[in-house]
Parts: C-alpha cells; sequence; structure tokens
C-alpha cells in the first residue's frame, strides 16, 4: 500500500515540515560523500545503545557526542529508498500535525518524538553495537499525531495487483492502525531489529506522538504576526482530489464539488480528480478556466453512468472557492 495524499485540507503551507524534509535530504547527500568513512560517520552520529550501556565502548566518545547522537541518528539514512519512504510519508501526514500544533509547537513535537523513539530503541536494545539511523520514529511519532487528529479522514492509496494499479480510500483510523500492529508482529518477531529496522523505536514513536499531542495541545499557542500567517497561508488547494460523485435516481448525470482558491478562480488551473469506479479510483486530468465564478459548473464527458444503448453521462463539477 502507498498512501498518495489524504482528505484533510491545510489552510497554511506546512514551511517547518518542507524544512525537514529539505534538512534530510541535504544531510543525505553529504552523508555519502563521506565514501571510505561513512561506517565511522554512522557509528559516531547514529543511535548506538552500547555507546550507553558499555563503559568500554562509552569512553570512546565525549560527553557532547553522547547527546548529539540521541538527535542526530534521526537525520541520517541507509539509502535513497529508506530517504524516500520516510520523506514522502512526512509529506503525507506532517502538514496536517503542523496546520493543527502551528509552526513552532510541530518543531518541538518533531524532535521530541524522534528523541522517545530513540530511547525506546535504546532502553530495549541495551547491549546492541549496531547503530540505528532515519527518520522513522520521528514520523511514527507524526503518524501517531494524526491518527488523533484526523481518524475519520481518508487516505488514497495505491495498490499495485498484477502491475495494474488500484486507488482506494482507506480510513485513516484503519490504515494508521493497521501499520501500528505490522511494527509490533515485526518487532515480536526479530527481537527488536532486524536487518537495521528499529521497529521497537517505531512503536515507541507512535506512544509517544500521541502523547506529546496531547501535552501540546495543552499549552497556550502564541499567535503569529498577521504578515507571517499571510505569507503562509495556502494561495492553492491540492492539486490531487477526490471526488464524490452523486446522482438522482436513475438519472445518467453524476453531481459533485471541486474546491479552489480564489487565486485559482481568477487565474485557472488544472487539477487530477480521483474518481471511482467500480472497487477502485481512477485519476482524471481537470482544467479549469480563468475566472471561474462560484457555483460555476465543469463538465467532465463521459464519466457520468452507463445507461441503455451504450450512451454515457456526464460528470457536472460544481466549483467551491475557499476563502
Amino acid at each position: 500500500m502507498i498512501p498518495l495524499r489524504d482528505t484533510v485540507p491545510t489552510k497554511n503551507h506546512p514551511i517547518v515540515n518542507n524544512t525537514i524534509i529539505g534538512i534530510n535530504i541535504v544531510i543525505f547527500f553529504y552523508q555519502y560523500t563521506q565514501t571510505v568513512g561513512l561506517d565511522k560517520f554512522i557509528y559516531i552520529y547514529g543511535l548506538v545503545p552500547a555507546r550507553y550501556s558499555i563503559p568500554e565502548i562509552s569512553a570512546y566518545f565525549t560527553t557532547f557526542q553522547q547527546v548529539f547522537s540521541l538527535f542526530s541518528f534521526m537525520f541520517l539514512h541507509g539509502g535513497f529508498w529508506h530517504l524516500l519512504g520516510n520523506m514522502w510519508s512526512l509529506y503525507i501526514f506532517g502538514d496536517n500535525v503542523e496546520d493543527r500544533l502551528g509552526h513552532l509547537r510541530y518543531l518541538v513535537f518533531y524532535i521530541i518524538c524522534g528523541l522517545g523513539s530513540g530511547v525506546s530503541h535504546l532502553l530495549l536494545n541495551l547491549n546492541s553495537n549496531v547503530p540505528t539511523i532515519g527518520a522513522s520514529g520521528a514520523i511514527a511519532g507524526v503518524m501517531g499525531a494524526y491518527f488523533i487528529l484526523h481518524p475519520r479522514a481518508k487516505i488514497l492509496t495505491l495498490i499495485p495487483i498484477f502491475f495494474i494499479p488500484y486507488f482506494l480510500e482507506i480510513p485513516a483510523a484503519f490504515f494508521l492502525g493497521i501499520w501500528f500492529v505490522l511494527q509490533f508482529i515485526n518487532a515480536a518477531g526479530s527481537h527488536g531489529q532486524v536487518s537495521g529496522v528499529a521497529w521497537w523505536a517505531h512503536i515507541g514513536g507512535f506512544v509517544f506522538g500521541i502523547i506529546f499531542l496531547k501535552l501540546l495541545l495543552a499549552l497556550p499557542m502564541a499567535s503569529p504576526p498577521e504578515k507571517f500567517r499571510r505569507a503562509t497561508e495556502r494561495k492553492k488547494t491540492p492539486r490531487l482530489q477526490v471526488i464524490r460523485p452523486v446522482g438522482s435516481g436513475p438519472a445518467p448525470h453524476l453531481y459533485g464539488t471541486i474546491a479552489l482558491t480564489p487565486h485559482e478562480a481568477l487565474t485557472g488551473t488544472r487539477k487530477l480528480v480521483s474518481i471511482p469506479r467500480g472497487f477502485h479510483k481512477q485519476l482524471y486530468s481537470v482544467v479549469v478556466p480563468a475566472g471561474i465564478k462560484e457555483g460555476g459548473k465543469l463538465r467532465l464527458k463521459g464519466l457520468g453512468r452507463r445507461v441503455e444503448a451504450g450512451q454515457q453521462g456526464d460528470l457536472f463539477l460544481k466549483v467551491l472557492i475557499r476563502a
């Protein structure tokens, strides 16, 4: 299952989330400039439980290195696909959590989730001399927060079956619940870590994410300056939107809605819409002309119900303009 996007729009650009993604990418490329010294680099800046539990190993590291690696490990990755998978998950779920917490509280939340996941792994693998790296634990915390904030959201998910792409909307609570259960199964079967995957860090991050979310939501949040708030407000709705067409009786035509910002309505735009077809969804490109008004309709020919004589109804999308 590959999550493509969720159905919860955000009011502001996730500048902290995007910055974290950017930092991870930059550090990844720097990490692989180490070439010959890569293993040493990962051992120093990764999380190695034995460095904290075995005095003979601890003696080789300064206090600063010991503390710093509790944070630096979450910005290192074992390869391109490791990085891509983590950053994509952070991109899908992080923007909504940042939108709810605010930029500063989200930054604090992300860091302490990563720290909490690292401590979970350390305590359950005290004598392990294998470095653990990756943002998975911190991202698991973000997923835990999303699980609490948006349990009824839908995750548009790609499921390739025999090379045929199927698009399904899966409830967020189910999607994240299954993910969490799989972490437990893997952790139980691998005694916490196998092939460098720190399953208990994922589990700890998810649980800490729920706890830290509750704590941070209880703290007062200072309102950002008006100029900053305006600068981070979204000027576009999501490029990929999920349409839920409805119709009356056996009529061939179907009706749905598409959301635009005032800027998009004025200048025109292009959207991808996901429309159900049987048990899966298909993607279609929709061109929105410039100057369209609130309540205006876009006609998608042939996307309605099939009627007698092989004729096909149309799908009409009503424009909703979000201020």
